[in-house]
């Protein structure tokens, strides 16, 4: 009687040879789709900056191309006309960010630890006075009287921190995310003899590093991209963030073609400021620090922010 050897591949094997290649032509078409889906991604960020080192007549003669015909660095020389401001900015900018983030992570995960504690009976109507505040709120006025005239915000970095320190939709993705983790962890550690603040530094947060990077990615993109509350409190120039001094700049082209429209100002030298060019130009320097974070912390922030949705 002939073997399976002798008769050639047993029935088994030919079924695993199939699902290996069926495993191949699957990965090759998902890696494919991936790879067409980021480069599609990629093509607005690549016209931006592609666009930025055009000329004005090329880009209002041709628009948007893969390759402009003429070069030019127009653009970025009236971005930094004026260099010392745009240093400054960045300064502030990169300082509220780190201290805002920071911040903003330690509130978000403290109060998600003990919202989440099984033995603290208070806990849902402490949330029920958090979420109050999605719902309502004291109004644009008594606000912004209680931050100037009594808080100190004026003319003070505190004004760009604080008003985002905390945030509620942070404080729930935090809160389940410390559902997930077993309980028991946290009762051994009191059985131990030890304090709450040492569970949260010593346990809690080294087993919620998925949920720092995600919160830390939303902290730091709303800090970076805030140009409102600098609006509100800050008139020291020196003091301004970048998103505000940029918008400035294009408040100042909006008001130029006012001025060219009113025949207050010459149209020649109206037409010398690359306006399309000078936008793409900003997006680029604005934009550009804040995209290296993303390849830092996708790792943890993809595993955090499922864990911080579907827990709970």
């Amino acid at each position: 009687m002939m073997t399976h050897e002798k008769m050639g591949k047993s029935p088994r094997q030919k079924t695993e040879i199939k699902m290996s290649s069926d495993r191949v032509v699957f990965s090759v078409m998902g890696y494919s789709l991936v790879f067409l889906f980021g480069m599609a991604c990629m093509i607005p960020f690549y016209l931006i900056l592609i666009s930025s080192f055009a000329s004005e007549s090329a880009l209002l003669r041709e628009g948007n191309r893969l390759l402009p015909s003429e070069f030019s660095l127009d653009s970025y020389r009236w971005v930094f006309r004026n260099p010392a401001r745009i240093l400054y900015s960045y300064r502030n900018t990169i300082f509220v960010t780190t201290v805002g983030t920071c911040l903003s992570i330690v509130l978000a995960t403290m109060t998600g630890y003990v919202l989440a504690r099984r033995d603290f009976p208070w806990r849902n109507t402490f949330a029920l006075f958090f979420f109050f505040t999605t719902l309502f709120s004291g109004g644009m006025v008594p606000w912004y009287i209680l931050c100037t005239k009594y808080l100190g915000f004026k003319n003070n970095y505190l004004g760009m921190i604080m008003p985002m320190a905390f945030s509620v939709w942070n404080m729930i993705i935090s809160k389940n995310f410390m559902k997930s983790i077993p309980f028991d962890i946290v009762e051994s550690a009191k059985m131990d003899g030890a304090d709450d603040f040492w569970i949260y530094i010593r346990l809690m947060m080294p087993l919620s590093k998925p949920l720092i990077a995600t919160l830390g990615l939303f902290s730091a993109l709303a800090y970076w991209n805030d140009w409102y509350n600098s609006m509100l409190f800050i008139t020291n120039k020196d003091m301004q963030s970048l998103q505000y001094f940029l918008q400035e700049m294009l408040s100042s082209i909006e008001a130029l073609k006012q001025l060219v429209a009113k025949g207050e100002m010459d149209v020649v030298m109206y037409e010398t400021v690359p306006q399309a060019g000078m936008k793409m130009a900003m997006t680029c320097v604005v934009t550009g620090p804040i995209i290296f974070l993303y390849p830092v912390i996708q790792r943890h922030f993809v595993k955090g922010l499922t864990v911080g949705a579907v827990k709970g």
